[in-house]
């Protein structure tokens, strides 16, 4: 077993639970500390490939990276990608095993917890030390019975928790407050601490709260975490904005829409942080601005994605654009959109089997979703550069698309495969493969093939591994970590006597 685990819960989505998994995981490993991130049950649409073809969270691949370990499908053993408002797809240790709604999945918590507990003593028997991440709140009344998420987990495996909450939405001690007094006793007696997340401003100004909040609750105040400006790290869940850019380096414009059940849109998180190129995300109801470049990104339901579009006035924006002269990527589900038919037959993206739409006709190609999914990282060459730029990147779907007409190929992958799509005027590129800004030669290729001929040098995986150094450095100079190590392993040693 560990020296030790620790479960982070928030008080709300969004309260910086992945954020502290992070920091922790590369503060422990600088301490010499063989430690694995660990969340047992995670909704999201952004999801990773394993290197044996298995699929978990994004968080948990950033906090992998974080901790210098592969990707391993026992890191997040549930993960649920919506579908529907009501239902989503359930993937137990990296594969998918259906579809279910909200009511089917809660009386299926029961099966689903013994693989979350398989995975995790996985994990305990290998590492030193397991962070593990929670979900959502614990707090969440309607959803304590069959807990598998929060605290029925750090019961079943009777680990110590710390509550992190954001300050900068407001309530920050009322959230932590109710948060506790929610929780039975056995819950709060595991709780060591609480960590305050994203301050701002004069810390002299908080102190009195702090006090406050230690005399009420009888439990240590470990951190005052601050805002970092202009920070980045994967998201799971919101779409990240992208920051506006100067107008004299901007060279390129790129427009993305922000479907109902837009999946992956990490893919673009390079470009976003790119200082020649300027992201502008449309949702619903918003005006379409002109772009050099549009790109239709993953989708979890591709059909329904499709017709919101068609709502939104993007075919007849498409259309007009491409007659100008702009250009077209079309990534996983938004390469399926390009072609000419989606068909379900199995209904694995609707509540209704044999579903069919017609595509945007761009691409010669059909796609027929097949109830194997596609699960593989992947490494090559653009196929249509001179220069053969390096690509990497992984593929996460189920439709399987077949050319109608001899066509020109995106990249050239692994043993001579050839990938995807490129037009003859050269205008259109369709590909299943996620994460292609992600490299530092595709990136700078894509780019020049987009309209950017004398653009700075960007490497992303340089950049996350900056921001994760500064996140942690952060998070050493406001939390104890000396401390909060010898705290976890009193409470197992205390625990196992």
């Amino acid at each position: 077993m560990p020296a030790f685990s620790l479960m982070i819960q928030g008080t709300t989505s969004d309260a910086g639970k992945s954020t502290l998994v992070t920091a922790l995981c590369r503060l422990f490993v600088r301490r010499g500390i063989h430690v694995a991130p660990f969340k047992p049950q995670n909704m999201a649409l952004n999801s990773a490939v394993t290197q044996d073809g298995n699929e978990i969270g994004r968080a948990q691949a950033v906090q992998a990276y974080a901790a210098g370990l592969e990707l391993h499908v026992d890191m997040n053993p549930i993960l649920l990608k919506p579908n529907t408002d009501t239902g989503a797809q359930v993937i137990i240790q990296g594969k998918a095993i259906g579809n279910m709604d909200a009511v089917g999945y809660h009386e299926y918590k029961s099966i689903a917890k013994v693989a979350a507990l398989d995975s995790y003593y996985k994990l305990a028997n290998q590492y030193q030390a397991v962070l593990i991440e929670g979900a959502g709140s614990p707090a969440e009344i309607n959803l304590r019975a069959r807990d598998i998420a929060n605290m029925g987990f750090a019961e079943s495996i009777d680990c110590p928790v710390i509550i992190i909450a954001d300050i900068d939405k407001g309530g920050v001690f009322a959230h932590l407050v109710g948060t506790l007094d929610l929780l039975s006793q056995s819950e709060q007696d595991r709780v060591i601490g609480f960590v305050i997340n994203r301050f701002r401003g004069d810390i002299s100004l908080l102190q009195s709260g702090l006090d406050w909040l230690e005399e009420r609750t009888g439990k240590p105040v470990l951190g005052v975490l601050p805002y970092l400006k202009g920070f980045h790290l994967e998201s799971e869940d919101a779409v990240a904005k992208s920051p506006q850019k100067n107008s004299a380096d901007t060279q390129l414009n790129v427009v993305i829409p922000i479907m109902p059940r837009t999946s992956n849109h990490t893919d673009w998180d390079a470009l976003r942080l790119h200082p020649n190129v300027q992201v502008t995300l449309v949702g619903a109801n918003e005006p379409i601005p002109p772009a050099d470049l549009v790109i239709l990104p993953g989708s979890k339901s591709v059909q329904s994605d499709l017709a919101f579009l068609r709502q939104e006035g993007w075919e007849d924006y498409l259309n007009k654009h491409l007659r100008y002269g702009g250009k077209i990527i079309g990534i996983c589900g938004g390469f399926q959109m390009l072609g000419e038919q989606l068909s379900d037959p199995l209904g694995l993206e609707s509540q209704h089997a044999n579903t069919q739409s017609k595509g945007f006709g761009f691409i010669p190609m059909d796609t027929v979703l097949e109830e194997d999914k596609q699960l593989k990282q992947r490494q090559g060459k653009l196929a249509f550069s001179e220069q053969k730029a390096e690509l990497t990147g992984y593929e996460i779907h189920s439709g399987v698309s077949r050319f109608s007409s001899s066509v020109s190929h995106f990249a050239t992958l692994e043993k001579g495969e050839k990938e995807g799509f490129i037009s003859e005027d050269n205008n259109i590129i369709g590909t299943y493969l996620h994460g292609i800004f992600d490299h530092p030669e595709a990136l700078k290729t894509l780019l020049n093939w987009a309209g950017v001929k004398q653009g700075q040098d960007f490497d992303y995986g340089q950049h996350r591994n900056s921001e994760i150094d500064r996140l942690a450095d952060s998070t050493e100079q406001h939390m104890n970590i000396d401390a909060l190590i010898e705290q976890c392993k009193a409470f197992s040693q205390i625990k196992n006597t």
